[in-house]
């Protein structure tokens, strides 16, 4: 599984914000067919949403097996949503930026970062 720093975090939500869901998770649960139509959407678009109507705790299940079995990284869980994020260095989709400095040099925080245009 990858891991992202909270700056890269921070950037890849505020993309993912105007994303709507690709793949929906029902009742069946990840299904080996659901799984690699999550791996060819990774591919295609790098960060991607996805909508689980399941409880919490198997939410939280589901995005740590994904995210393991296809060396991603998780990004966001909120209600129902999932955010996964996985690079993919052919299609090169997504540039992570780092995070912003303030002139005396300490990163700016998530108040100063949204009143910016």
């Amino acid at each position: 599984m990858l891991s992202l720093t909270v700056s890269e975090r921070l950037a890849l939500k505020g993309r993912a914000h105007a994303l709507n869901p690709i793949v929906m998770i029902g009742n069946a649960g990840l299904t080996e067919s659901v799984l690699k139509e999550i791996a060819h959407s990774l591919k295609i678009h790098e960060l991607i949403k996805i909508r689980v109507m399941a409880e919490r705790p198997q939410r939280e299940e589901i995005m740590m097996t994904i995210c393991t079995q296809l060396n991603a990284a998780p990004v966001q869980h909120i209600g129902k949503i999932l955010v996964i994020y996985q690079p993919n260095p052919e299609a090169h989709q997504i540039e992570i930026k780092k995070m912003p400095r303030h002139k005396g040099k300490k990163p700016l925080t998530k108040k100063q970062l949204g009143n910016r245009n």
